[in-house]
């Protein structure tokens, strides 16, 4: 894993994600995966970035999300690229719902846990600050649900 200065080719956000830093830089990462070596290189190669560091990526996929996630370190933007969407948020041991289709955005404040559904094939890009970032397995069923409205607007 390594962080480019000058890319110059097309990036293909679903293989290498883009870091903003610190005086507007824009790094791509290349070499980067879900695997935790990779992560801990790229977490030691940004950490001058601190909570002003940002990932962008885009992420394929079909179906439930299997984990929950939060961001600690500053809000995370999620994009509907493709498709349709749903985002949950825990607050509290409440959920809420927000569905997205394509062109439309939501904001995970910092801090909440939320996963990511994707009705059939769909296509999301999110700008996260990735520091501090946590997982839980989703397999919470005590949980109460409140469905928001549908688009961006919804909590």
């Amino acid at each position: 894993m390594r962080l480019v200065n000058h890319e110059r080719d097309a990036i293909d956000l679903r293989t290498t994600p883009v870091h903003l830093g610190l005086g507007s830089r824009a790094n791509p990462v290349e070499g980067f995966a879900w695997d935790p070596e990779v992560l801990q290189a790229y977490s030691a190669a940004v950490a001058a970035d601190g909570t002003e560091g940002r990932m962008v990526a885009i992420f394929d996929g079909a179906g439930p999300g299997d984990h929950w996630e939060r961001h600690p370190a500053g809000d995370e933007l999620v994009v509907c690229l493709t498709g349709s969407v749903t985002v949950t948020r825990d607050v509290d041991g409440v959920h809420s719902r927000v569905v997205l289709g394509p062109g439309e955005a939501t904001v995970n404040p910092a801090g909440t846990w939320h996963a990511v559904d994707m009705a059939g094939p769909a296509s999301i890009l999110t700008v996260t600050a990735g520091l501090g970032t946590g997982h839980r397995p989703r397999t919470d069923a005590r949980l109460t649900e409140h469905v928001g409205t549908p688009g961006p607007q919804a909590p």
